[in-house]
């Protein structure tokens, strides 16, 4: 922030402040006349509210009233103000501390896990900027960042108050892209397996849907394309839910495989209670897309079931009845 607009708003907050302090209660709708600033005002009461310096009068009308619970005069306006702007504010801080500026010069890997969710989080609240929010939160997670993604909104803003919706959306949204920005990476790297058979798929399965096996709440179905070396070429979403209430419709998948041009694919689905064994829905489901495939020339390799880390192949389930 340039130094004039830095100075034109703290004497926009330490004049607001002068005009409380010159009263001894007030209202809502009060304050709501304050020329030119409204939001400014009620931030600021926000602000004595949670430090106790105000208090909401028990009246029952529809106009809630305030009161100073101190004497006013013992308030040190300046020294408040320049408080309450320093602490909301990342951009009043130096250049060289400000996390998206240190994030350009120098790199996201060299910076500090607070300083990467401040980014997220993007705007404090009075009392506590982005900063100090992701500092909490860091504070907290730091031992166990693997759980930070099982962290709803509800949680994080009991560490944080500053941690609003759409603050909680980016940091879930930033997760799950570097989730999928390191799956592509490490299936880009790896030299393509050739996914011939059950032990195969089950290798495949157990490495590269992991997180449906431990976190998926909900069934997920998913399938892997194959070429005609029976390389992996793609893995698609197709339907969330159980598969009683939404089976798998063999349109849906094969929509998938024939505009990958695959030869031959690999379905897998989790079982969020923890047990793989195969349900006799799963049962219906791969024979009906087995069938499917033999007609449009596209053949299913196996349906593999994952869930707690382990997994089961269908098609060894159903030779070992």
């Amino acid at each position: 922030m340039k130094p004039q607009l830095a100075a034109d708003r703290l004497s926009l907050y330490e004049n607001i402040l002068a005009g409380l302090l010159e009263r001894n209660d007030f209202s809502i709708a009060e304050l709501d006349e304050t020329p030119g600033h409204p939001r400014i005002t009620r931030r600021i009461v926000d602000q004595l509210l949670q430090q106790g310096l105000i208090r909401q009068l028990a009246d029952h009308s529809a106009t809630p009233r305030f009161q100073w619970q101190k004497d006013p005069r013992q308030l040190d306006v300046n020294h408040w103000v320049s408080g309450l702007v320093s602490h909301c504010q990342i951009p009043d801080a130096p250049p060289q501390d400000r996390p998206r500026e240190r994030l350009t010069s120098l790199g996201p890997t060299r910076l500090k896990l607070s300083e990467l969710l401040a980014i997220l989080i993007r705007s404090g609240r009075p009392g506590e900027s982005a900063l100090q929010a992701g500092e909490k939160i860091a504070g907290q997670v730091h031992n166990r960042l693997e759980q930070l993604p099982e962290l709803g909104l509800p949680e994080l803003k009991r560490i944080s108050s500053a941690v609003s919706e759409p603050a909680w959306c980016q940091i879930m949204a930033g997760i799950e892209l570097g989730r999928r920005v390191q799956a592509a990476a490490t299936f880009n790297l790896q030299d393509r397996p050739r996914l011939t058979g059950p032990e195969d798929a089950i290798r495949y399965c157990l490495t590269h849907f992991n997180r449906l096996s431990w976190e998926a709440r909900q069934e997920e179905v998913h399938m892997v394309t194959l070429d005609s070396k029976s390389h992996p070429i793609a893995s698609h979403l197709v339907t969330i839910g159980t598969l009683r209430n939404n089976l798998v419709h063999p349109r849906e998948v094969f929509r998938h495989a024939i505009r990958d041009a695959a030869n031959a694919f690999i379905v897998v689905h989790n079982h969020p209670s923890g047990d793989p064994t195969p349900s006799d829905m799963d049962l219906h489901v791969t024979s009906r897309l087995e069938d499917s495939g033999e007609i449009i020339g596209i053949t299913l390799i196996d349906h593999i079931v994952v869930a707690a880390g382990k997994a089961i192949s269908i098609q060894q389930f159903r030779e070992s009845r």
